[in-house]
């Protein structure tokens, strides 16, 4: 591959990288001038609008002949070079979630970031970065890259999520992730040890060739190492039993970042663990979906219920973020390559994930804008929303519906892919469990409507809304009402990000 090339299929990167690098330079000449300090946002803005055109740009090469890419960027262990990093359907979709996710969260962190923190410019700049985590890690194709890139976005969520010094809640916060997360990466990095052990390769394809031809006793290795990866990759997605460091580290972070926990980790768990398990382990895909979709249940189920007793807004969308991430799971764990219907499972997951961006996301805005207001996000700071800001009451509304999975939502059109997929696949058990976990996290969700939309505010004062989070809200609440009104697009982006993967290994 020539190197132009090479640069061209890693613009998206490239771009975020320049960037952030550029914002903290900037940051040292400007630090101090509070005016100079604020157009580094838009600055940083401008970053991700240009990674965004960079992804949509190098579309076409990943569907170039329906193949993936691979880029050659390290040395193997045997001395050969060996791909680290692919460029297909997935990764691109992955891709276009992260630079979606960047923009939403750095334009609705200005107000929050200047009134919580003097250090502005690293705080984008730390964001942008992470955002170049989970392009890699989306896009990893060898253990090695999988590794490297995971622990890159946990060094710097760990730093996100501790970033207010003075805030004993946000450091606590901190201590806690890093402490869950760090046993985690461990975790894991034993499961690919294990894996490297029994097949001498640190590649996803190769793993899979060894497993097939290799000797039967060494395919026993794969099922501890499959639950150790599991359990990295489900610290990252916060999958129940590894979800505990989640509410702590939502309720204490700074809320811009808590949204971005809420989504970008959980992307990058997803991305690896798709790769992972379709390219690495087909021939295990009886296991593998059996083992998902008890931890699903019980994702969903403890997620739902414990949230019921929350009275933070913030703790308790932790807990709602948990349900969620079983609600996609059941996708994975139902998938179903061959099926010649309108899911497939893993289009499913990625179309809730794509709807759940915009919904929570969203929901994350409005809390900001309350806490903005109040000092808090407990359910009292809610009360008389609809009369102190109407466009922020109706919004959170309907990003509240939409988790729920009320029509006409995104969140309804993902919940109709997932459980569909269960159902086709005959989990009739799995996608019964899944919808009345829907109805018990009605409860709870109504907790916040109720105050919002029925009860009056102590303080009667309105609520300012800035220009960039008014843009930030309507454009998540008109992408939550399009997946739904106007799926088609939506569907056929999902289905053939999917496509591009399953068509290599199937």
């Amino acid at each position: 591959m020539t190197l132009n090339r090479f640069l061209i299929l890693l613009l998206p990167e490239i771009t975020l990288t320049v960037v952030a690098f550029l914002v903290f330079i900037l940051d040292l000449i400007i630090g101090g001038d509070e005016v100079r300090e604020r157009r580094l946002q838009w600055f940083a803005f401008l970053g991700v609008l240009l990674a965004l055109v960079a992804t949509i740009l190098i579309w076409p090469l990943a569907e170039a002949g329906g193949l993936p890419v691979a880029f050659d960027v390290g040395p193997g262990f045997g001395g050969d070079v060996v791909p680290m990093m692919t460029l297909d359907g997935l990764a691109l979709f992955f891709k276009l979630i992260t630079v979606l996710m960047l923009a939403i969260i750095i334009l609705s962190a200005g107000e929050y970031v200047k009134v919580h923190t003097p250090f502005r410019g690293e705080f984008y700049a730390f964001v942008l970065l992470a955002g170049l985590s989970i392009m890699l890690a989306s896009a990893a194709t060898n253990l090695v890259m999988i590794y490297l890139s995971i622990e890159f976005l946990s060094i710097t969520s760990y730093v996100l999520t501790g970033y207010l010094r003075d805030d004993v809640r946000s450091t606590e916060a901190a201590i806690k992730y890093f402490i869950y997360g760090a046993a985690a990466s461990a975790v894991m990095l034993y499961g690919f040890s294990l894996l490297y052990g029994a097949t001498g390769a640190t590649g996803l394809v190769e793993i899979a060739t060894a497993l097939a031809t290799g000797s039967v006793t060494l395919r026993w290795l794969v099922f501890p190492a499959l639950v150790m990866v599991l359990a990295g990759l489900g610290f990252k997605i916060a999958l129940v039993p590894f979800h505990q460091w989640s509410p702590d580290a939502y309720e204490g972070a700074p809320t811009p970042v808590t949204a971005f926990l809420s989504v970008g980790p959980k992307a990058a768990g997803f991305a690896v663990l798709i790769r992972f398990l379709i390219v690495a382990l087909p021939a295990f895909q009886v296991n593998w979906s059996a083992m998902l979709a008890g931890v699903a249940i019980l994702t969903m189920s403890l997620g739902n219920l414990i949230a019921l007793w929350q009275t933070n807004v913030k703790r308790m969308l932790a807990y709602s973020s948990i349900a969620q991430a079983g609600y996609m799971l059941i996708g994975l764990a139902a998938l179903a390559p061959l099926a010649e219907s309108w899911t497939n499972g893993l289009n499913a997951l990625l179309l809730y994930l794509f709807a759940y961006l915009f919904t929570n996301l969203g929901a994350f805005a409005v809390v900001i804008a309350v806490e903005d207001r109040t000092g808090s996000a407990n359910l009292p700071d809610f009360s008389g929303l609809i009369r102190r800001s109407p466009f922020l009451a109706v919004s959170m509304l309907v990003f509240l519906l939409s988790l729920i999975g009320i029509p006409p939502t995104g969140g309804f059109m993902g919940k109709l892919f997932v459980f569909g997929a269960a159902v086709q696949r005959q989990m009739i058990l799995l996608a019964v469990i899944g919808v009345l976990n829907s109805v018990i996290s009605v409860y709870y969700y109504y907790k916040i409507m109720r105050p919002m939309l029925f009860e009056r505010a102590d303080d009667a004062e309105p609520i300012r809304v800035t220009p960039s989070m008014r843009l930030v809200v309507g454009f998540s609440l008109a992408m939550v009402l399009a997946i739904a009104i106007y799926a088609e697009p939506f569907i056929r982006l999902a289905t053939e990000s999917a496509q591009l993967l399953l068509a290599a290994r199937f």
